[in-house]
């Protein structure tokens, strides 16, 4: 999937956004993600306003329950049902985090995998049950994390070893990149650098919460930091443009404060592409 195939920059739909996309869609937003979850079994006047927005704009699908590490088995009616859901609302590229939450019940958190031999095969082993059902590849987003029990490697070793046994692409989640060096201590542009360019087939952005010069909450509830902004520019220099997402989950400003964040993407892809022409 190359990035002319779903726009440049993209922006999370909630709820309260569906009116304002159906009656004035943004032109700068080229493509919009939903948690399949949130819009599977949705009916009535959101599911119209949904499937109307679906028939007429670009859409991702970025997954929240389908717990990749999990000790328990694939939930395969689930998966059977995102494949029906992907083809009625023409859905080309499906994401999910790489974690778990899951057990012998729902713990609706996402909870961080061990970075262990084990945990790796056993999750590759789920990516491709997944992929064979759907009859597509899927996408996994590195998370933030802020406990690695059992470590036996690094997330960015973990990381590699993922997309390269289960040969699934990549979503590429720089402010995740960012807490995660703040929380842990690493080097993220080291990170970022490691990453396969060839897998990446969007990434995000996002704020979060400083709850003191050491800890680093992944809220996706604040406006993105300059840090941030700099590690997505960085980003565009080592793996080429790819489409970029902006996520706000909460404290959601109003629309035209939400494009201000947009705009910045397509102000730093634009500058980029100034760059690699040579124009000054």
């Amino acid at each position: 999937m190359v990035a002319s195939d779903i726009g440049m920059v993209g922006l999370g739909l909630r709820r309260e956004m569906l009116d304002d996309f159906i009656e004035s869609p943004p032109s700068q937003v080229d493509f919009l993600e939903v948690a399949p979850e949130n819009w599977l079994k949705m009916g009535g006047k959101f599911g119209k306003k949904f499937k109307q927005l679906t028939d007429k704009n670009r859409f991702i699908c970025h997954g929240l329950s389908l717990s990749l590490g999990s000790p328990g088995p694939l939930d395969v009616e689930f998966v059977t049902s995102l494949k029906s859901f992907f083809k009625t609302h023409n859905v080309k590229i499906y994401s999910e985090h790489l974690s778990y939450c899951s057990g012998s019940g729902h713990m609706y958190d996402l909870m961080p995998i061990p970075f262990t031999e084990d945990a790796t095969k056993h999750v590759v082993g789920r990516i491709k049950q997944v992929q064979d059902i759907l009859e597509q590849r899927i996408a996994v987003e590195n998370v933030s994390y802020y406990a690695a029990p059992g470590q036996e490697m690094s997330e960015q070793e973990f990381t590699l070893e993922v997309l390269k046994q289960a040969d699934c692409d990549l979503l590429l989640d720089v402010n995740n990149i960012y807490v995660n060096s703040v929380n842990h201590g690493y080097d993220a542009i080291e990170f970022l650098r490691a990453m396969p360019s060839e897998r990446i087939v969007y990434g995000h952005v996002a704020g979060h919460y400083e709850e003191s010069t050491s800890l680093l909450v992944d809220t996706h509830g604040a406006d993105v930091c300059d840090p941030v902004w700099d590690l997505l520019e960085k980003a565009y220099d080592y793996h080429g443009l790819f489409p970029t997402l902006l996520e706000r989950d909460f404290n959601i400003p109003s629309m035209k404060e939400v494009l201000s964040e947009v705009d910045i993407i397509k102000r730093l892809q634009s500058e980029f592409l100034a760059k690699s022409k040579g124009v000054a």
